[in-house]
């Protein structure tokens, strides 16, 4: 389907926003389908196929995102899957039409930025280096640690950053080595901040 108001979507929630800079703050999710960067711990492998998800309007979204933010959500977060395989201009035009919550994007960035945001949470992947253009933009820097290797990665990209924007490093989960290089890293890097998938702990979505 080429009409761009139709967009292939997962699921859409009203949760807590469990990692990165926003954690534990209220927010209403848009998780759309599609991503050909095929991290193996990735914890949402159910989003890569494009095809077996439904596509919906982007202003059927956005009245969905409207009603959250009168139930309490504080933002509006679009994730994947890899949300920039899409142009997202439709979709943000449409939510700013239709509810004036702040939008949030979160992304590997291994394509060119589309639509219009308030945040952006880059989460490169070292098998697949984002873009410059989403580097230099970001808000924010949340880096998965699997082993050293993602340290160097991590700290390499950081350079290229905004002197503004929010360094994290998020161990893969369940993993007690990662966990262990990352908090040794953290405590020796006083810009570098811990991410937690606070929501796993918590069994919330």
């Amino acid at each position: 389907m080429n009409d761009t108001r139709f967009i292939p979507v997962v699921e859409t929630f009203h949760s807590l926003q469990g990692e990165g800079h926003h954690a534990g703050r209220s927010a209403f999710f848009i998780r759309l389908a599609g991503c050909h960067v095929g991290c193996p711990w990735c914890d949402t492998k159910h989003s890569w196929p494009m095809a077996n998800h439904t596509q919906l309007d982007v202003e059927a979204l956005a009245a969905e995102a409207h009603q959250a933010g009168d139930a309490g959500a504080a933002f509006v977060v679009i994730t994947g899957g890899e949300p920039l395989h899409h142009n997202l201009q439709p979709l943000t035009n449409a939510l700013s039409y239709a509810c004036a919550l702040p939008l949030h994007l979160e992304t590997s960035g291994v394509d060119f930025l589309s639509g219009r945001f308030d945040w952006v949470t880059l989460s490169p992947k070292r098998h697949h280096p984002p873009k410059r253009e989403v580097l230099t933009r970001c808000d924010e820097l949340k880096v998965v640690v699997l082993d050293v290797e993602d340290l160097a990665f991590a700290m390499a990209l950081a350079n290229d950053t905004s002197t503004t924007a929010q360094l994290l490093l998020q161990p893969v989960w369940d993993n007690k080595i990662a966990q262990a290089i990352t908090v040794h890293y953290v405590k020796q890097h006083p810009r570098w901040r811990l991410s937690l998938q606070s929501h796993k702990w918590l069994g919330v979505r």
